[in-house]
């Protein structure tokens, strides 16, 4: 077997975090329709807090979320709290206590705010709508309201508290301030921070400043292989780095 490359920026057998982790992707490939949209990744979500995924504009981060999932073609290794995931399907990477917000929201728009909820209930799991009903109140006021006619930050509300309903052991969260209003960017970034006190997330986030509040580690991916695994403070603090990887002059607040 040939061994994996070491990530350009981190040291030999570097990893995310010193301590545990809930998370770790070994050698990670994915395709879709034959195409390799992910070549080699390797990285470990601290089993507190938030890791971020981080990277230009199609370098593989949305791919690896997925193939984290199986919700697309990998190879690899996959281990959640050190039990091998890879080959298993979607709903079975769910039911082991994978919560996955996309980043397009997918809420369904016909069904009301309460029967997105519902439908998320995952059987055998308590369902936390006391948690839920807390970080977004709104959700119980607007509960018949059909989620389509919903603004795009409440239906990214309700994305979010379908994932938390369920007893998950870590979470994969996808570009969630995505085309939102600063105001509710705000918002979404105190409900996470809020979130990662009850349960680890990996977070894929274009926006630098909500990765600098909330992000305590990160790996960067170029070309759909992770090339730099470190602390978040640290990399967003390094202007030759992030310029180099993320292409912006600077560790100071922007998006990528």
């Amino acid at each position: 077997m040939t061994p994996a490359p070491v990530p350009e920026t981190a040291a030999p057998g570097a990893v995310v975090g010193s301590g545990e982790h809930i998370l770790s992707v070994r050698g990670l490939t994915a395709h879709v329709a034959g195409q390799q949209v992910v070549e080699h990744v390797d990285l470990e979500v601290a089993a507190t807090g938030v890791t971020a995924l981080l990277g230009r504009n199609g370098v593989g981060k949305t791919s690896t979320i997925k193939a984290v999932m199986g919700l697309i073609g990998r190879t690899g290794r996959i281990d959640l709290a050190g039990q091998d995931i890879s080959g298993l399907p979607t709903h079975k990477v769910a039911q082991l206590g994978v919560g996955y917000v996309p980043e397009d929201r997918e809420v369904f728009s016909a069904l009301t705010v309460s029967e997105n909820l519902r439908i998320a209930e995952r059987p055998g799991h308590a369902h936390q709508y006391d948690l839920v009903y807390d970080l977004f109140p709104e959700l119980k006021q607007r509960a018949g309201q059909a989620a389509g006619t919903l603004s795009g930050g409440q239906q990214q509300m309700v994305s979010l508290a379908r994932a938390l309903l369920n007893d998950n052991r870590v979470l994969l969260v996808d570009e969630p301030t995505k085309g939102l209003a600063p105001r509710l960017v705000q918002e979404v970034g105190q409900v996470l921070a809020r979130a990662a006190e009850v349960v680890p997330v990996l977070l894929v986030e274009q926006n630098l400043q909500v990765v600098r509040e909330l992000a305590q580690h990160a790996v960067v991916l170029t070309g759909g292989r992770s090339v730099h695994h470190g602390a978040a403070a640290a990399f967003l603090n390094d202007p030759e780095l992030t310029q180099r990887l993320l292409g912006v002059s600077t560790g100071a607040e922007g998006s990528v």
